[in-house]
């Protein structure tokens, strides 16, 4: 192997190494305390949590470095044809909106990666925030933003609640949630899976609320639920599986959301739509924002990320109305091109003969505005039928 390749080998396998023994050292003492197993449900295990369907098992360092071993090997991931797109944020509109209380209009702006502001039911809701220049555990290593977050910190609006689908350091920044936790007129909520507010607490944020699959919580005229979806956690070497991952479903008087996070494809979106079919009687979520980035290859990633044909699959299972993808085009973190997943996405549609409308891409700032849920489906948000009475929505 010529000296260069080598080298650049090694630089790539030795960044893996220390961003995960820096993560290690900093978080090892971070864990939650092991979960008593007195009549839980059955993703609790002996003091860890695992997925509805398949069983996860991380990757082990020797499989880590065949990766980038091979990655380095075939030149991946190629440099992008074009860059990820990216629009003047509409402030003014976004700041009007968030002091609009009641008659706020439905709309959500793509920040970056898997950070969208959603301004639904009168409230301010950001996902799995990053703004930081890396995701990493430390600031000088790292996978690096391409560009700058869509909104910085200091334009966004007051935010009302904070989802976090699991701790991985590009859904879980800490640098972001402290902000977040500082700004003016007091924190936000913080929405947490089980097993991470201990963590959430050692940093000093403390206005956090912690839920288990299917437990909800309310903000203001919105009520949010934790979901199952097939993923993992871990901040360092010694804290794999000790808190949960999920989804969000959001329903808002005037829109019901979903987001995903990050997930491998399983029956956990099929359910999820069975689970919520009685109050989705006249159609299911309005958006759901589902991962379409970081999937090859697919021998390491398949259990964790969906690629955009399973995507779409997702976008079907749950009876969405639109998806939006995201979770691309912002942090080099797999062997796929930036600009690869827009591409991969359109494919998918036109293989599923979906159309464009219904399962888009943002620019990085941009803002969609998003239709009303009718007054009976928001009726049937507030009062919803029993369960066992419901039928998937067609």
């Amino acid at each position: 192997m010529p000296a260069d390749r080598f080298q650049a080998l090694a630089r790539s396998t030795l960044a893996a190494l220390l961003c995960t023994l820096a993560s290690a050292c900093a978080h090892a003492a971070e864990a939650a305390p092991l979960l008593p197993q007195h009549h839980l449900p059955p993703h609790h295990r002996e003091g860890f949590f695992q997925n509805n369907y398949t069983a996860f098992a991380p990757k082990g360092l020797l499989e880590l470095m065949s990766w980038h071993w091979q990655a380095r090997r075939d030149g991946l991931p190629r440099p992008p044809r074009t860059p990820t797109p990216v629009v003047a944020p509409e402030r003014e509109f976004i700041a009007a909106n968030a002091r609009a209380g009641a008659a706020m209009q439905p709309a959500v702006t793509w920040i970056g990666h898997a950070t969208v502001l959603a301004q639904l039911g009168g409230i301010n809701l950001l996902t799995d925030p990053i703004f930081s220049e890396r995701a990493s555990p430390v600031a000088w290593l790292g996978p690096k933003r391409a560009q700058p977050p869509g909104l910085a910190l200091h334009e966004l609006p007051h935010i009302d609640a904070v989802v976090i689908s699991h701790n991985h350091y590009d859904h879980c920044d800490e640098a972001s949630l402290r902000a977040l936790a500082a700004q003016p007129g007091g924190p936000p909520l913080f929405l947490v899976p089980l097993g991470m507010r201990h963590w959430m607490e050692g940093i000093a944020i403390t206005h956090v609320v912690e839920l288990d699959w299917w437990q909800s919580q309310r903000v203001g005229d919105v009520e949010l639920v934790l979901t199952p979806v097939q993923h993992w956690s871990a901040r360092g070497l010694h804290d794999r599986m000790r808190a949960l991952w999920g989804g969000w479903a959001v329903f808002a008087p005037d829109q019901h959301l979903f987001f995903a996070g990050d997930t491998g494809y399983s029956a956990d979106f099929a359910d999820i739509r069975q689970r919520f079919a009685a109050r989705q009687q006249d159609g299911g979520f309005d958006l759901a924002l589902l991962p379409v980035g970081a999937y090859e290859p697919r021998w390491f990633m398949a259990q964790q990320h969906i690629n955009p044909e399973e995507a779409v699959r997702i976008h079907r299972d749950l009876g969405a109305r639109r998806s939006l993808g995201v979770h691309w085009g912002t942090f080099e973190l797999t062997d796929e091109s930036l600009d690869e997943p827009p591409r991969a996405l359109a494919q998918a549609r036109a293989t599923a003969s979906l159309a464009e409308e219904d399962f888009f891409v943002m620019a990085i700032g941009q803002t969609r505005l998003l239709p009303r849920r009718d007054a009976g489906q928001s009726a049937l948000a507030r009062n919803p039928q029993p369960a066992a009475a419901s039928k998937p929505s067609p």
